[in-house]
């Protein structure tokens, strides 16, 4: 059977990621949702993001724009935005392609790739966020700043009004948070901790450290 496999943040971890996509060994029919956050922190942003293309390539993959990615996104172009991404987590990103800390190093094809992820993702059962959910409002009318920065410490959301389960990223945690009404499957890989994918239908998990 198909499946439908969410990857929580990777941050630029890209040893996690080989090691989580060998245990997962995605099939072309599988869909493998992405919640954000693929850049930043860790060592190997640009990795990270050449991975992503290439599985792609692979099987049907859906990914999902992270605060920290709509950053970088934003510091190609606007300077205050780029001295702000630089305090944010951009200089380790920036280091991954060379050490002249100069954005045009990043090929236009890494950018076009955040400009092509979505701010969130839905299936019969599920709905899929970088970060929380106005728990009234449906999908398409939510607010970016909520999906994208809003961490679960700063509200844990009631049950959406659709009935479906939200899987969430961006908000670290020791362990996946198993609520009736939400997953969160960030456990903190650029921390010290693992970077986790779920089989949303079955719930099957894979955990890897970096």
């Amino acid at each position: 059977m198909p499946r439908t496999i969410a990857i929580a943040d990777v941050h630029g971890c890209s040893t996690a990621l080989t090691s989580i996509l060998a245990a997962i060994d995605p099939q072309q029919e599988d869909t493998i949702i992405t919640l954000g956050d693929y850049v930043d922190r860790g060592i190997d942003s640009k990795g990270v993001l050449e991975m992503l293309i290439d599985l792609a390539k692979r099987c049907r993959l859906i990914p999902l724009l992270g605060n920290h990615d709509e950053i970088m996104l934003a510091a190609k172009d606007n300077q205050a935005a780029f001295r702000t991404w630089m305090e944010f987590g951009g200089i380790s990103t920036l280091d991954s392609y060379g050490d002249t800390g100069e954005i045009d190093l990043v090929p236009d094809e890494h950018f076009d790739f955040l400009r092509s992820c979505l701010p969130y993702f839905e299936i019969d059962t599920h709905f899929f966020v970088h970060g929380n959910y106005d728990p009234i409002l449906p999908l398409n009318q939510q607010d970016g700043h909520i999906l994208r920065w809003l961490s679960l410490r700063d509200q844990i959301p009631k049950p959406h009004v659709s009935g479906k389960i939200a899987v969430v990223g961006h908000t670290p945690m020791r362990e996946v948070l198993r609520l009736p009404h939400l997953i969160g499957l960030d456990t903190g890989c650029c921390f010290g901790g693992t970077l986790t994918a779920m089989e949303v239908r079955t719930g099957e998990f894979w955990q890897v450290p970096e």
